[in-house]
């Protein structure tokens, strides 16, 4: 089924060649940094939201399945959702103050950022 993921081929001119074979890129995961190495900042973004808040936490450096384990942490600790993808954590609502709180107390260097 990887084969014929279309997506991934989106944007490509059309070959001729009966023998093409097309490859994708696959990039490389950066591993994890310890929790004491990871400089976290702390956004509350509203735009394209229909006016709904959202707490963003970027910076995160690491594989993906880390970073949706932290999501999954600080969502249940604030009892809200949200998602995590491309290296960024979005809760839903306003949980900066606590959020920050969270991630020092588990380890992280963590500050709030920016409007």
């Amino acid at each position: 089924m990887a084969d014929n993921d279309w997506k991934s081929r989106l944007q490509v001119v059309y070959s001729t060649n009966p023998d093409y074979q097309y490859k994708t890129v696959e990039r490389e995961e950066q591993e994890t940094l310890p929790p004491a190495k990871q400089d976290l900042r702390v956004w509350i973004d509203r735009r394209h939201r229909a006016g709904k808040q959202v707490t963003l936490v970027r910076g995160f450096v690491g594989k993906e399945e880390d970073l949706k384990a932290l999501a999954v942490m600080l969502k249940s600790r604030c009892g809200v959702g949200g998602s995590a993808k491309e290296g960024e954590i979005m809760i839903q609502g306003d949980f900066r103050d606590r959020i920050v709180d969270i991630l020092i107390k588990a380890g992280y260097r963590a500050k709030k950022a920016g409007a």
